[in-house]
């Protein structure tokens, strides 16, 4: 059993500092040293093995060649919505755009979500305002 001097005092660190960025691991270390300089080999290896038809040989080619899609700007014309009533123009703006292939379907699904929540927006401003005129009439 360890002394009591050894004991850290609860939610204090052993490490305040923390682990200094972008230090690794050991393991990773001792690794990139067995493979220093065999990259360019190990690279060509599996292009080899890829275009003899090694299906994992090409998956990893493929995987480390097209990177994972990522957001991209998006251009399209979109109506100015400022009031619910302009929800449909909107939305048939999105519809056209996927049907003609400007923007893909996740793309709409997710300007579909940044439209909702404006027309939440424009409908709870609009309610307090009406509030407050139904307020300032009972005073």
């Amino acid at each position: 059993m360890p002394s009591e001097d050894t004991h850290f005092e609860p939610g204090q660190s052993g490490n305040p500092a923390g682990r200094p960025r972008g230090s690794r691991n050991r393991s990773t270390l001792a690794l990139e040293a067995i493979f220093e300089g065999e990259a360019e080999a190990l690279s060509r290896k599996a292009i080899e093995q890829a275009l003899a038809g090694d299906g994992g040989a090409m998956k990893l080619c493929l995987d480390r060649l097209l990177s994972p899609r990522r957001d991209r700007s998006i251009t399209f014309d979109l109506p100015t919505i400022e009031t619910a009533d302009d929800l449909p123009k909107a939305t048939a703006a999105l519809l056209r755009a996927v049907s003609s292939g400007e923007i893909t379907p996740s793309e709409a699904a997710d300007i579909g979500k940044a439209v909702s929540a404006h027309i939440d927006a424009i409908t709870a401003a609009d309610l307090s305002r009406r509030l407050a005129e139904i307020e300032g009439i009972r005073r």
